[in-house]
């Protein structure tokens, strides 16, 4: 961890990442040492961050040190937060003159099991609220998030939950993106005013159209999939998983995700 060249082993209570979630992440895959995706995940913080109007301009040492702390693990995910650091009482940042940069390594999840038996979706009473100012971005107010997986740990039959905002449109999960297929036609969401716009679903949709493959960006009611021939739900770490089974009805194709499967060795 490091507030601008000086590294430090602890966060400062008054730092805003504390006191409002003031900040933004990103989560990445280590492999073999590297980190995968990492101009993507770079990226995507450069856009919270503008967003968010976090002065953050050290993006060269933060790439380095995302690789020298990725280095020499097999498999890892890294996570980095970018904070708008310590300011003054109160909501105003004027006073921030130093962001805090936050890196860390935690164990890589198993999805083995996930990947063969499919993931049991159930639909979360919590919904995301409605802000084209935050939307796309993964910034650090995830009360909403957390809310959700404390009702998927509720249900012993449900691996994640699809999520509605309040308008009653699908946005995505509670940890992944979302895709699915009827007939031909795919389609994913439109996260114009709500949910995550993930680095695996950037890449499969560009991938998708060099294939020559339409991905139709939708804003639809959960009856779409309900309909649906097949869903897959993706994320940096997953990369892909195949839902087996929303609510009460069932999916066993997987035509979509052998397509995608194979992209994702791109990445």
């Amino acid at each position: 961890m490091w507030i601008e060249n000086k590294k430090i082993q602890w966060i400062n209570i008054r730092d805003r990442a504390v006191q409002f979630g003031d900040g933004c992440f990103t989560t990445a895959a280590v492999i073999n040492g590297n980190v995968r995706q990492i101009t993507a995940h770079l990226t995507r913080l450069k856009q919270a961050c503008n967003r968010l109007i976090i002065k953050f301009s050290d993006w060269q040492k933060l790439e380095t040190e995302m690789k020298l702390t990725a280095a020499y693990h097999n498999k890892a995910v890294l996570k980095v937060i970018i904070s708008r650091g310590i300011g003054a009482y109160g909501y105003s940042p004027s006073k921030c003159n130093e962001t805090t940069c936050i890196l860390s390594l935690l164990p890589f999840p198993s999805y083995t099991n996930l990947r063969d038996q499919g993931v049991k979706l159930v639909l979360s009473p919590v919904k995301l609220a409605r802000n084209p100012l935050l939307a796309g971005i993964k910034h650090l107010n995830r009360l909403e998030q957390v809310m959700i997986s404390s009702y998927i740990d509720l249900h012993d039959d449900a691996d994640e939950a699809l999520v509605l905002d309040t308008q009653g449109k699908v946005i995505e999960c509670c940890t992944a993106n979302i895709f699915w297929r009827t007939g031909n036609d795919i389609f994913t969401t439109c996260l114009a005013n709500a949910g995550v716009d993930g680095t695996m679903r950037r890449f499969l949709l560009n991938e998708m159209e060099h294939l020559g493959k339409i991905c139709k960006i939708v804003s639809v009611e959960i009856e779409s999939l309900i309909s649906a021939d097949e869903i897959i739900i993706c994320n940096a770490l997953m990369p892909i998983l195949p839902v087996i089974k929303l609510e009460d009805r069932i999916y066993d194709s997987r035509e979509l995700f052998n397509l995608l499967v194979d992209i994702c060795k791109k990445a």
